[in-house]
């Protein structure tokens, strides 16, 4: 058993180390994240390497998070035409904190609980201060956000991820009505570097609108 020393030193250490290095050079305390270390870059090269499924997924390159993102944005624009260019914002970075934290699969977020929540929600509140996007989502966009969410997964549990459709609606629901050619644009897993790409290009289109 080691020593009382050797524990404080690797609570000491840890302490210490509770913040990631991005690629931009900041430092993103994960557990009292400042928005001034927040670079959308950042956000996009992260999203354009995380797995979404775990990685079981059909295809030649892993389906990403940012992927996922902006077929969530396809989604949710089909279904509210008029919705603002912050809101619409607001959906394409409805993942954004796992540019650090990963994609963990729902199953195993309920196992670990609060924990993974909490720092979570500091860091989509991070986020939301630093794109001056709303800090509390009204209702009806957090409706729109999780119906758009539950319309992706359905397609990517069926299309990438081996879920047969009876399943795949018994756990996500209805399928969207989404247009063939849609469906094969973001359901086709691009590149790390073509989804890091097609991120940043909608995230500032929007913020030019």
């Amino acid at each position: 058993m080691p020593s009382k020393s050797s524990q404080r030193a690797v609570k000491r250490n840890a302490a210490l180390r509770a913040w990631q290095r991005m690629l931009s050079g900041r430092r993103l305390d994960l557990l009292d994240p400042s928005p001034l270390d927040i670079e959308i870059e950042d956000i996009a090269h992260g999203l354009a390497r995380v797995a979404r499924w775990n990685g079981q997924t059909r295809g030649a390159h892993i389906f990403s998070v940012a992927q996922h993102a902006l077929l969530v944005e396809c989604i949710a624009r089909q279904r509210e035409p008029n919705l603002d260019r912050t809101l619409r914002r607001t959906v394409l970075l409805h993942d954004a904190p796992e540019y650090v934290i990963g994609d963990m699969i729902t199953p195993f977020k309920a196992v670990i609980g609060d924990s993974y929540h909490a720092v979570e929600g500091r860091l989509h509140a991070a986020i939301r201060r630093r794109f001056g996007l709303p800090p509390e989502l009204p209702p009806h966009l957090r409706r729109l956000i999780k119906a758009a969410d539950k319309a992706a997964a359905y397609l990517e549990a069926t299309r990438l991820a081996g879920f047969e459709a009876a399943e795949a609606r018994r756990f996500f629901g209805a399928p969207p009505n989404l247009a063939p050619s849609l469906e094969r644009e973001y359901l086709t897993p691009w590149s790390a570097e073509t989804a890091q790409e097609r991120f940043l290009k909608r995230f500032r289109e929007l913020a030019a609108e």
